[in-house]
């Protein structure tokens, strides 16, 4: 299949949405001061619709997405992006804590997040480290963006 890169500009930057027709392979967050993306191209139904939801996240009209994402890896990883799909928004959680309800360990928690290629819709951002420590945070400008993500969410960013 041919995959269609799609931009969104957002309240973070540049946000490039990578799919083909049947699933979406990646949503990266721009870094600042990133060169621009070369013929982004027109989209897809699919692309349209991611989008749609990433801009109604950003409005404060959604806070779970509803996406075929391209599959994880491995069966563990499968299992770590629904654990952390499934922390609600405006609230964390530590890498102890989503590891133990994936049934793995904290740094295999941690790599998830790290390689994690779908910043905002798997939300990793809303894992911190032990004590609430903000922790790393792989997408966009870093740790910044991982705050801004958390703030939008507290403050009623989200319904």
């Amino acid at each position: 299949m041919t995959m269609i890169s799609t931009l969104l500009s957002s309240p973070l930057g540049m946000i490039l949405i990578e799919s083909d027709a049947r699933q979406i392979h990646r949503i990266s967050i721009a870094a600042p001061g990133m060169a621009a993306i070369p013929d982004p191209g027109t989209g897809t139904p699919l692309a349209a619709e991611t989008v749609a939801q990433l801009q109604a996240y950003f409005d404060g009209r959604r806070d779970r997405f509803d996406l075929p994402l391209a599959p994880a890896a491995t069966v563990r990883g499968e299992a770590l992006r629904r654990a952390i799909v499934g922390i609600p928004a405006g609230e964390t959680r530590s890498y102890g804590e989503v590891a133990r309800l994936a049934a793995s360990s904290p740094r295999a928690v941690g790599q998830a997040c790290a390689r994690n290629p779908f910043p905002i819709v798997v939300p990793c951002h809303r894992v911190l480290g032990t004590g609430g420590a903000i922790g790393h945070y792989s997408a966009g400008d870093g740790v910044a963006t991982k705050r801004w993500l958390l703030e939008h969410e507290r403050r009623g960013g989200l319904l």
